[in-house]
């Protein structure tokens, strides 16, 4: 978790992790700091979705809450992720033992 200090300083926007937004008319949390864009789960979405989203593009800055925790599974897809030049395949991944 990054302390969104370029898009803060940057943009002049409130963004933390946590906060809630809207988007386009789209209620969502932010829970990413992507360098100048900040990482949006709308609500509309999976926990674990997130999506980029321009700081001052049709975004509104709410209060701050506890973002939705992604399931399991969508924890050890992420994490194969992360590892993916180790795997050839999701089912290689999840065959090795090395699943969370």
């Amino acid at each position: 978790m990054s302390d969104f200090s370029y898009v803060c300083e940057h943009y002049g926007v409130p963004a933390c992790y946590g906060r809630r937004v809207i988007v386009s008319g789209k209620p969502g949390i932010i829970i990413e700091d992507r360098g100048h864009h900040i990482g949006v789960n709308f609500h509309e979405d999976k926990p674990g979705v997130v999506l980029p989203c321009h700081p001052t593009s049709n975004v509104e800055y709410l209060d701050v809450s506890a973002p939705r925790k992604p399931s399991r599974s969508q924890l050890r897809y992420q994490d194969y992720l992360r590892s993916e030049d180790v795997f050839e395949s999701f089912a290689e991944y999840l065959k090795s033992g090395a699943a969370i």
